[in-house]
């Protein structure tokens, strides 16, 4: 493992002299708009191994993703690394179908002490929900950035994630459609605590995710990567383009069916990546990943 290496494959090409909040910054970007949040592994007759030699091979190496135990646990790497008082904690995403939060934690992020300042780090959630920059653990604070306005509230020591959406446009739709924004507009996306985690922690929400038939990475299989104007997601068959920003308050959506030939192709050409086993698209749940 070589931090050099891996600046490779993130074609980053700044600083790393100086463990600030502008290099964490920079590599954190490039991070997410060079390594994919994918879970292809599952639906190519892989396992995804909690191990981060081998996250690092997938990742750096083979120029794969990975999901937020991959993609976040080597940037937990990569920022100890750089010199930065970096902490691995858990989260429980939330599910819309079933409302409450789950009880097990099923997602790792990353906070990051600096200059007498928490940062929340997450390169490990995709499509429109993904945070394009660190964001400052503070309570109740809109926190703009250009996926859109992210914000924290804490209640009793849990902190919850939230996203202010904008109008969603598809072209491909009989008509607009658009979120309420009295109702709708601000999108639950998980809960977490500040206690510190170890990767051991997440190992039977990784079995139970790449296994369980109620597992939403068992039914779809997804790749998603982030570009300067939006993310790029492939679900399935389905392939769906975001632009931030496309008119005031207005994010542009345009999807596209593919078969399964052109879903190879797609992988390659825009993702930037080429499987070493045959993949098998599946999208067999409702839930919208947008």
């Amino acid at each position: 493992m070589n931090i050099r290496e891996y600046f490779t494959r993130i074609s980053y090409k700044g600083s790393c002299a100086n463990p600030d909040l502008e290099t964490l910054t920079e590599v954190f970007q490039h991070h997410i708009r060079a390594v994919p949040f994918e879970n292809l592994s599952i639906h190519c007759g892989e396992t995804i191994e909690l191990d981060l030699e081998s996250t690092y091979n997938k990742i750096v190496r083979k120029k794969r993703g990975g999901w937020c135990m991959e993609n976040n646990h080597l940037l937990w790497w990569v920022l100890k690394t750089l010199g930065y008082d970096t902490t691995i904690l858990g989260a429980i995403v939330y599910d819309p179908e079933e409302k409450p939060y789950q009880n097990d934690i099923d997602h790792l992020l990353l906070k990051v002490d600096l200059d007498g300042k928490a940062y929340i780090v997450d390169g490990g959630f995709g499509t429109v929900y993904q945070m394009w920059e660190p964001m400052e653990l503070i309570s109740g604070k809109d926190q703009p950035q250009i996926p859109g306005i992210f914000r924290f509230m804490e209640d009793n020591g849990i902190w919850y994630f939230e996203k202010i959406k904008r109008n969603q446009y598809s072209p491909n739709q009989s008509c607009s459609y658009s979120d309420n924004r009295e109702k709708n507009a601000c999108k639950k996306v998980y809960q977490f605590t500040l206690e510190p985690r170890e990767l051991e922690d997440f190992r039977p929400q990784s079995v139970y995710l790449q296994t369980s038939p109620d597992s939403l990475f068992v039914k779809k299989s997804i790749c998603s990567l982030q570009t300067t104007d939006g993310p790029w997601t492939l679900v399935g068959w389905t392939l769906t383009r975001v632009k931030y920003n496309y008119k005031e308050n207005m994010d542009l959506m345009e999807t596209t069916t593919l078969t399964d030939e052109e879903v190879e192709k797609t992988l390659k050409d825009q993702f930037g990546i080429m499987l070493d086993h045959k993949l098998v698209p599946v999208n067999n749940s409702k839930m919208s990943v947008f």
